[in-house]
């Protein structure tokens, strides 16, 4: 009864403000909605009748199997420790559970892909069919490739791609060469293993990260 208390504080806890109203006329079956959620934009298929199909980690499933727990709305803390741990489902929620209080944008990404969005009908019929657990990963399964499948036909992640090419630039630098060289000689130097093997070894590693830059 104690652990049941302490997952409902810390997971299960809606916000306490009332719920904002949302015109659920605005949305169409199939159609793509995007909502702002932690560090990235968040993204789910309207289904109909006040229903978002979105792929969501959640910590919950891996540490209780009570269903009417699992189905309440899936708060930050849960999101969180659900991607570290890649426990995550595509599950059905309401729209207002889904936006999580943020204003929700409508088939925007329609404006930035190439590729046409299939029909309504069947956007949503890919989307019921992915229903279920999943295995989460950042990189190469999140919520973006599982819309972009089910609208565009294409597992592609926007969002994976900025964050992929903004590492690169951090880690493959010139800047980030010239301190690894540095670090390198500094630690040969402190440890007091100064051998041919070991300077070759520092220099090969900068030389790469500066070619790569």
């Amino acid at each position: 009864m104690f652990l049941y208390q302490l997952l409902s504080f810390f997971f299960v806890v809606s916000k306490k403000e009332e719920k904002p109203k949302y015109d659920l006329s605005l949305y169409k079956r199939g159609d793509l909605l995007e909502v702002p959620r932690t560090l990235f934009t968040h993204f789910g298929i309207y289904l109909g009748d006040d229903r978002v199909a979105h792929l969501i980690p959640d910590i919950l499933p891996a540490i209780t199997k009570n269903k009417s727990v699992i189905a309440k709305m899936v708060t930050n803390n849960r999101l969180i420790l659900g991607a570290i741990t890649k426990e995550a489902s595509v599950r059905v929620d309401s729209v207002a559970d889904f936006a999580y209080g943020s204003e929700i944008l409508i088939n925007h990404v329609d404006k930035v892909c190439a590729q046409p969005p299939l029909d309504g009908d069947e956007v949503a019929r890919r989307a019921e069919k992915l229903l279920g657990s999943v295995t989460y990963s950042l990189l190469w399964y999140n919520c973006e490739h599982y819309v972009m499948y089910c609208r565009y036909g294409m597992a592609i992640s926007y969002q994976t791609y900025q964050f992929c090419t903004t590492i690169r630039k951090i880690v493959f630098s010139r800047l980030s060469a010239l301190l690894t060289a540095l670090c390198g000689v500094c630690t040969v130097l402190y440890v007091g293993c100064v051998t041919p093997l070991t300077f070759v070894l520092v220099l090969l590693v900068s030389f790469t990260i500066w070619m790569a830059a």
